[in-house]
């Protein structure tokens, strides 16, 4: 019996057996994987494809190129649907700066959907993530990580015009404050680094009530404290940490302490473990973090938590890696850490993807229904989106199209460029709106809506934007 039982020790730890095991999490943990909604809370990856100077998008990542992401990368890294962050920490009052730097990612998001028709489109959104992911396509979510572009004169037409972008999710502050709130390094972005107040401001309170109203989800990475407790005790949707990780385990200040992780759950949202190493580990850069130091963050979140309200948000091209994670085409060697230590594949699928998209689906259930009957007028730009248009004798002019029946409500004709309303002439014998701008627009990136409706109706909203040489 002696002799069985050491022959079957043996046999289990032979090189064959053990490499037969291997592979068999290798393969169990592949075929979840490819097999779930893989969703990925935030990058920074449209900042590597604009050029530096005129913010124009100059790098198509429908092919490969060097970056944590490129479509070529994430179809094999097995990723359905990604945050696309419009990063913005400009000078905190040079508004005009911030807007065009802003919309500059997002616009050149827009070029990469139209430069890859096949595989990637912009979802607005939960079903349209669904339904992109169903046809095969990569999902890419419209997100923007500071408001640095928003104060009291823009910041309602402003929220409004990002929304029409599709903008999902929302962070208020990066790391220094702004006229919405203190941002975790508790100064403003001006030359001196002025400490700032904590907390939401009045205008981030009427900000928050709106996204609150039009379902889009606040991101609560990179607050302050205070800030982030104002969120907590105002919002009436969940919320989301898009990219941070567990102070307890890093005591880095962009880190969500245990008190702050057990809010978030019982607001019902959700945090998107980061896989930075600098929120990771304590001795980086000289000491290496892996793959393991990151799940490290997700049990503790989960026995912390509990399952439901842990997720993933890399930050790729926002930030370098673990030393055993390359890119986004490796995103796989997550789930197979998770297998190895023992989670199920229900509790895998929540959170690879589950966990974010149920939070983007509760907060688009709590948003405010549209109960007004639908307008029959056609709003028509005269401009495509990103057109670049000549500074000289510059006028903006769109065509509404109606029939005889519709009775049109002139005083809702509005013409919004970078959240400030103007009136527009109106000519019924051509049925044109018109605007003739002055040389106030000095940058390059501005964001154009067009409304007009009909008596009794939601006015029709058409938002591009526009650069201006």
């Amino acid at each position: 019996m002696h002799t069985i039982y050491l022959l079957l020790i043996l046999v289990l730890l032979s090189p064959l057996f053990l490499a037969f095991v291997g592979l068999d999490k290798i393969l169990k943990a592949q075929d979840i994987h490819f097999n779930s909604m893989v969703m990925d809370s935030h990058n920074d990856t449209m900042l590597k494809i604009t050029d530096e100077d005129t913010g124009l998008p100059k790098v198509n990542i429908g092919e490969s190129t060097d970056n944590h992401i490129d479509i070529p990368k994430l179809l094999d890294g097995g990723i359905d649907a990604l945050f696309f962050a419009a990063y913005n920490e400009e000078c905190y009052e040079d508004i005009p700066a911030n807007i065009d730097r802003t919309l500059s990612s997002i616009n050149a998001l827009y070029w990469t959907e139209n430069k890859n028709p096949d595989t990637f489109a912009i979802a607005r959104t939960v079903e349209d993530i669904e339904m992109l992911v169903r046809s095969g396509k990569i999902a890419a979510i419209p997100t923007i990580e500071g408001g640095y572009s928003l104060n009291e004169e823009n910041g309602m037409g402003l929220m409004g015009q990002y929304y029409d972008l599709g903008i999902k999710v929302f962070g208020f502050t990066w790391n220094t404050s702004n006229a919405l709130g203190e941002g975790v390094d508790r100064v403003y972005g001006d030359p001196d680094a002025t400490p700032s107040k904590g907390g939401l401001t009045g205008l981030g309170r009427i900000i928050l009530e709106e996204m609150n109203r039009l379902g889009v989800v606040v991101d609560v990475s990179h607050m302050a404290e205070s800030t982030f407790w104002d969120i907590v005790e105002n919002t009436k949707a969940p919320i989301m940490a898009s990219h941070s990780g567990v102070y307890a385990l890093r005591n880095h200040p962009r880190n969500l302490n245990d008190s702050q992780l057990k809010a978030l759950a019982e607001n019902g949202g959700v945090i998107g473990i980061v896989l930075y190493p600098e929120f990771l580990i304590d001795g980086y850069p000289e000491k290496s973090a892996y793959i393991r130091d990151y799940i490290d963050h997700i049990d503790y979140a989960v026995s912390l938590i509990g399952i439901d309200h842990v997720g993933i948000g890399s930050d790729f091209d926002g930030a370098t890696l673990p030393a055993d994670i390359e890119d986004s085409s490796q995103m796989y060697k997550i789930t197979e850490e998770l297998v190895d230590r023992g989670y199920s594949r229900e509790d895998i699928r929540k959170v690879l993807g589950g966990n974010t998209l149920r939070v983007l689906r509760e907060v688009e259930e709590i948003a405010e229904g549209d109960y007004y009957p639908k307008s029959r007028l056609e709003i028509h730009h005269l401009y495509d989106m990103g057109e670049m248009l000549s500074r000289k004798n510059l006028s903006i002019d769109a065509r509404i199209e109606k029939d005889s029946t519709v009775n049109l409500d002139y005083n809702s004709m509005t013409i919004i460029i970078d959240g400030i309303p103007h009136i527009p002439e109106y000519c019924e014998s051509t049925s044109i709106l018109s605007l003739e701008l002055d040389n106030s627009l000095d940058r390059g990136f501005h964001i154009l809506t067009l409304q007009a409706g009909e008596k009794g109706c939601k006015p029709k909203r058409e938002t591009i934007i526009i650069y201006i040489e």
